[in-house]
């Protein structure tokens, strides 16, 4: 009888001991859960996400373009955009931004009345001005007089490619200057245009550091002038 009294004692401290074990687990869980990671902002929850997401958009209308007007240069300008993206990519995960969302329209999607209302005063300080009264010389192209302002309305970011300050444009061939300037800081940079973009004017790193706002990957209100 005591021997069986011993056997029912040790089973009930094993149960017990399970018992422990799941709750501890079930513990374990709740806290794994309660430290998921935070769900990644999209384009309208942030300033930073939305320029990230329309850097990538143009780029990958960049590579669409190339793709489907190919040339004896598409293939390098494709893979040297690829890393582009890749590199776009990386700074959204870092940024917290859901990685791999585009606003391939956002040129077109952006509001322009601010970067309109704001441009009049800036434009009346260039003493050449006067040029800029003819509406057609504003919409942009290579055609656009010397110091004349063009691309109204357009946002401007980065391309996240490497090197000196310079610039790529779907409107300027290579060699054209161009002057933006960060109405929000009044910074401005003139940069060479190298190559081909799917917007107006798409700064490379460095150039867009010399205008940018701290954290800030897209500049809404901006000044783009023609100047050489």
């Amino acid at each position: 009888m005591s021997r069986r009294r011993t056997l029912g004692t040790k089973k009930k401290i094993a149960l017990l001991v399970s018992a422990a074990t799941v709750a501890g687990g079930g513990a374990f869980v709740m806290a794994s859960t309660s430290n998921a990671a935070p769900t990644p902002k999209s384009a309208s929850e942030s300033t930073v996400c939305l320029g990230l997401a329309t850097a990538l958009g143009n780029n990958q209308k960049f590579i669409a373009d190339q793709r489907a007007n190919l040339d004896a240069q598409s293939e390098a300008r494709i893979a040297n955009r690829e890393a582009v993206v890749a590199e776009i990519k990386r700074k959204q995960e870092a940024s917290g931004c859901a990685v791999g969302e585009s606003a391939q329209d956002s040129q077109t999607a952006q509001p322009s009345q601010p970067a309109q209302s704001a441009q009049p005063p800036a434009a009346s300080a260039q003493p050449s001005q006067p040029a800029a009264s003819a509406p057609a010389g504003n919409t942009g192209g290579g055609a656009a007089a010397s110091g004349q302002q063009v691309c109204n309305g357009s946002t401007v970011t980065l391309s996240g490619e490497g090197g000196a300050p310079a610039a790529s444009s779907n409107q300027f061939p290579a060699g054209t200057k161009l002057k933006v300037t960060n109405l929000d800081n009044n910074k401005s940079t003139t940069v060479e245009v190298t190559s081909v973009s799917g917007s107006c004017a798409l700064l490379n790193n460095a150039a867009f550091e010399q205008v940018r706002e701290p954290g800030k990957f897209l500049i809404r209100r901006a000044l783009i002038e023609k100047v050489g």
